[in-house]
């Protein structure tokens, strides 16, 4: 069975974001599709960037967890809200604290908006960084326009057969670059 890290990245008070991360982690784990563990940035206390974890001399017992969690996982599913058009600090603080861990590592990602545009403007940038530090970015997405009507607190999709069949096509495709990773190693 696959192990697939579902990276919630958003920091926030009364962020929505993880609504989305808490349905990906259900859709999952119900079908058997992968094991999954949830690394939600908001349990972490990571403080501003400073340096790749290779290089901290004592580092937090929480940037070891966090940074195991993306190397344990075969792939990695990283769900951001947009913010004026870009994703979260907290996100990017994490991507740059790792690097090993990142490569080669198959990454979707599910953009969050509470807007009807679902976070499109955040993919390219999110790719972008991704790709510089050598993860396999996997060619699908997941936007989630108007969160708030898309998804209950607990993760409940609102329009469950319709937000399931695109969740299967979008998993499909990481399942698919997990495999294909794996095979090339």
């Amino acid at each position: 069975m696959k192990n697939i890290t579902i990276l919630s990245a958003s920091v926030r008070r009364d962020r929505k974001s993880h609504r989305v991360a808490l349905y990906f982690k259900h859709f999952l784990e119900e079908r058997g599709l992968a094991k999954v563990r949830l690394s939600d940035l908001n349990d972490y206390s990571f403080p501003i960037f400073e340096e790749r974890l290779r290089y901290i001399d004592k580092p937090a017992s929480a940037m070891l967890d966090f940074a195991k969690a993306i190397s344990d996982a075969d792939g990695v599913l990283i769900v951001t809200p947009e913010y004026n058009g870009g994703y979260p600090a907290s996100l990017k603080n994490v991507i740059d604290l790792l690097y090993a861990e990142w490569k080669r590592k198959p990454v979707a990602i599910s953009t969050v908006s509470g807007g009807a545009f679902g976070g499109a403007q955040v993919i390219t940038s999110l790719q972008f960084s991704l790709w510089k530090i050598g993860a396999l970015t996997v060619p699908a997405m997941f936007p989630v326009p108007n969160v708030e009507k898309a998804f209950d607190e607990t993760g409940a999709a609102i329009e469950a057969e319709a937000t399931d069949k695109r969740a299967g096509h979008f998993i499909d495709e990481l399942l698919y670059w997990i495999s294909a990773a794996q095979h090339m190693k």
